[in-house]
C-alpha cells in the first residue's frame, strides 16, 4: 500500500485530487485527474466525495448514508443532496430520472437537478468500484469532514451561497486545515482552472482518507448497507 493517501473532490471536467502522507508528515499534493482509474488501480487509500453504493430502492430521504448524517450538520445538512435508485442514476434524462426515481422510492419522490448534474461522476466511478476494491476506497463528503475536523461540530459559515463560493466561509476552512497540518501554500499550488472550494474540499477528504488508512474513521450508517452489488453504501469521516 502506498505510503500517501488521496482525497478526491469533483470538480470541473474531473477531479481534484491532494495527497498526503498517511503517516502525517506534512509533505502534501495536489493535482487535477481527468478520470480516477490509474489511482484506484494504485492501491492506494482513497476518500471520493462521490455516492458509492446505489440501493434499488430508498426508503426516505435519500440512502441510508444521506439520512445518518445530515442530522450531524446543522445549518450545513443542506449540502446532503439525496440520491435516488440506482436504475435513475443511470438514466439519459432527467425527465426519465425522475419517473424512474419516482417508482423506485417511498414516499415517492423525484430526481433534484442539482443530484442529476452528479449522475455521470457517480455512473463514471461506480464502473470502478467493486467489494474488492472497497476495503480502501472510502465515500465521504466534504462538510462531514470538516464537521469531524471542528470536533465534531458544523462549520459556522456556508461555504457556498446560491452555489457562489463565500469568502469567510473558505477561510475558516483553510485555517481549520492548517491546524491539521494542511499548509496553505498548497492551494496557491493548484492546477490552472481548479476552483480553491475543490481544492479545500479535497485537502478535507486526505485528512478523512488519513483516518480511514488507520481504521480510525466511522461509517455512518454503522454498520454500512450494502448495495445490489455488494457495495459499501456509508459515508466515512
Amino acid at each position: 500500500m502506498s505510503d500517501f493517501v488521496y482525497g478526491v473532490d469533483g470538480c470541473r471536467n474531473g477531479w481534484a485530487v491532494v495527497s498526503i502522507r498517511a503517516d502525517g508528515h506534512p509533505d502534501a499534493g495536489i493535482s487535477f485527474h481527468a478520470d480516477l482509474s490509474d489511482l484506484v488501480d494504485s492501491g492506494s487509500v482513497i476518500a471520493i466525495d462521490m455516492p458509492m453504493g446505489l440501493p434499488d430502492r430508498i426508503a426516505g430521504p435519500g440512502r441510508a448514508a444521506e439520512q445518518a448524517v445530515r442530522p450531524l450538520l446543522g445549518l450545513r445538512k443542506s449540502s446532503v443532496f439525496s440520491m435516488p435508485g440506482r436504475a435513475a442514476i443511470f438514466a439519459d434524462d432527467y425527465r426519465t430520472a425522475c419517473d424512474l426515481a419516482l417508482a423506485a422510492s417511498d414516499p415517492p419522490r423525484k430526481v433534484s437537478r442539482q443530484g442529476f448534474a452528479l449522475f455521470p461522476a457517480i455512473r463514471r466511478l461506480d464502473a470502478l468500484l467493486t467489494p474488492d476494491n472497497q476495503n480502501r476506497i472510502f465515500e465521504t463528503h466534504a462538510e462531514v469532514a470538516f464537521w469531524r475536523l471542528n470536533g465534531e461540530a458544523p462549520m459556522p459559515t456556508a461555504k457556498r451561497v446560491k452555489n457562489v463560493p463565500t469568502r469567510e466561509g473558505l477561510a475558516e476552512r483553510i485555517a481549520l486545515l492548517e491546524r491539521h497540518g494542511i499548509d496553505p501554500a498548497l492551494f496557491d499550488r493548484r492546477p490552472p482552472g481548479m476552483p480553491l472550494v475543490d481544492a479545500v474540499d479535497a485537502a478535507a477528504i486526505a485528512l478523512i482518507a488519513r483516518r480511514c488508512a488507520r481504521g480510525e474513521a466511522t461509517p455512518f450508517p454503522d454498520p454500512p448497507a450494502v448495495d445490489g452489488r455488494g457495495l459499501r453504501v456509508a459515508i466515512w469521516a
